[in-house]
């Protein structure tokens, strides 16, 4: 054995210390770290005969690169939908690599990772009031998650009209139908084959971005004879819509379309009672996707797509391997392998179980409604503003809003804010306006994180 590659070995316990040391360094400074990178200049390494073992890399790390780390796992952070990490979900995340599964099959694999997993998709549907009518999996994000729901949908399509889409390929008789989908689904519909100019868009309704119910319903009469996706939105991106999924279910009776519904992170409300009613219905969608890396606070990459059982042929007819003996034959056992997309795999549902087994109904409860709460703190504050304005209802946990005067100045002022290093936002554009959105997951975030933005917005403003 190499002796650097040797010498670590003998070193582990050390080596572990120091990285966790590192690792608690950072989190006891989250909430101060900067949630943006001043210095972006990198120092370029070299590729050595001997190399310079775990210690030298993380000393080389810290010097020249832990400089250029956001807090992203930051109270402040609120960009995109990004969650932040909670002991337990670090705690499952480093467990993961150090026991290195590739998670396959439930029985024959010979580990129980893949068992852990439908452990965890069960829990998971329990924590939002799902019935245990659904298999589901372990993706890395709401794009994976979509295009799986989405693939498995196009599979019952083409079966509806005579096709076997995963053998025969694609069709233009299969239509896929949404009003405001995430930019994710429209990049499914463009690796699926679809085409993402392909999407039928359906209106929404006066001021808001959730379906039009009678023009969905239009275009599903105007569709007869052809096989139908519909694509449900269960939290848009900027204004946080769900869509009427019970309208939308008793279309689904009458006109027999695939529903798949997007709830990446608008799902988790389920897990509040005071908006559960929110995804009345979503019970009875084919695909559900969820990210988890959003609103369960665990580290990146996690997402889960659940695909209702009675259709396990169709998905093991979309995603199963053939060709390879030595995988085993597909009909003998539960397996991922013909599951999903992926073949081999990290054991993403691990930080999953920890946090859900570690923090139970109560806790993600009490994280789901504080995000809330401090996305109604921040708007209150905005419409007391004498700079700021709202350019929409908060409808759960996302804030959108504009300088109230020189809206030309939206970005510039967008810009300022976040090279302040103190909070980080995104801009978006809502019904043709630029604006600037604030998305609330992460379990830290509290009033004073509030009020430490609005200083830095009143700040920023007085230097336009």
């Amino acid at each position: 054995m190499e002796t650097v590659l040797k010498n670590d070995i003998a070193n582990f316990d050390e080596i572990l210390g120091e990285v966790k040391n590192t690792g608690i360094d950072f989190l006891n400074n989250l909430n101060e770290w900067p949630t943006y990178a001043f210095d972006q200049e990198m120092q370029k390494g070299t590729l050595s005969d001997n190399g310079l073992g775990t210690a030298g890399s993380l000393a080389f790390f810290k010097d020249h690169y832990e400089k250029l780390m956001v807090a992203g796992a930051g109270p402040r952070y609120w960009g995109f939908v990004t969650g932040g990490a909670t002991p337990a979900g670090i705690a499952g995340d480093w467990l993961t690599a150090v026991y290195d599964q590739n998670t396959q099959t439930v029985e024959g694999a010979g580990d129980i990772s893949a068992a852990i997993e439908k452990e965890t998709i069960r829990l998971l549907c329990e924590l939002v009031y799902l019935p245990q009518d659904f298999n589901g999996g372990f993706v890395t994000g709401a794009t994976m998650s979509n295009f799986t729901g989405l693939a498995v949908g196009r599979q019952w399509a083409g079966q509806k009209i005579g096709r076997d889409i995963s053998r025969d390929g694609m069709t233009n008789d299969i239509v896929v139908l949404g009003a405001t989908p995430h930019s994710s689904v429209i990049k499914s519909l463009s690796m699926l084959g679809f085409g993402s100019n392909n999407l039928v868009k359906i209106k929404t309704l006066p001021g808001r971005e959730a379906i039009d119910i009678q023009h969905l319903e239009d275009k599903l009469i105007s569709f007869e004879g052809k096989s139908v996706i519909v694509n449900c939105s269960a939290g848009t991106v900027n204004t946080v819509d769900f869509d009427d999924i019970q309208a939308i279910v008793a279309l689904k009776k009458k006109y027999g379309f695939w529903l798949h519904i997007d709830a990446a992170f608008g799902g988790f409300a389920a897990a509040s009672p005071r908006h559960h009613h929110l995804l009345n219905g979503w019970e009875q969608a084919d695909s559900i996707a969820i990210d988890c890396h959003k609103w369960l606070n665990v580290p990146y990459d996690s997402a889960v797509i659940l695909v209702r059982k009675e259709h396990d042929r169709l998905q093991i007819k979309t995603f199963q391997n053939t060709n390879a003996p030595y995988l085993g034959d597909p009909s003998d056992n539960f397996s991922y392998l013909n599951f999903l997309p992926e073949n081999s795999r990290r054991f993403r549902a691990l930080p999953a179980w920890f946090s859900l087994t570690a923090y139970g109904r109560k806790g993600f409860q009490s994280i789901v409604e504080n995000s809330i709460a401090m996305a109604n703190e921040l708007a209150d504050q905005i419409s007391e503003s004498t700079f700021l304005e709202l350019t929409a209802p908060v409808r759960l946990n996302v804030v959108c809003f504009r300088l109230k005067t020189e809206q030309s100045k939206n970005a510039e002022f967008l810009n300022r804010l976040n090279k302040r290093g103190k909070v980080f936002m995104t801009p978006t554009t809502l019904a043709g306006n630029v604006c600037i959105r604030a998305a609330f997951v992460n379990y830290r975030t509290s009033k004073e994180d509030i009020e430490i933005a609005m200083q830095e917005m009143e700040e920023t403003y007085r230097s336009l």
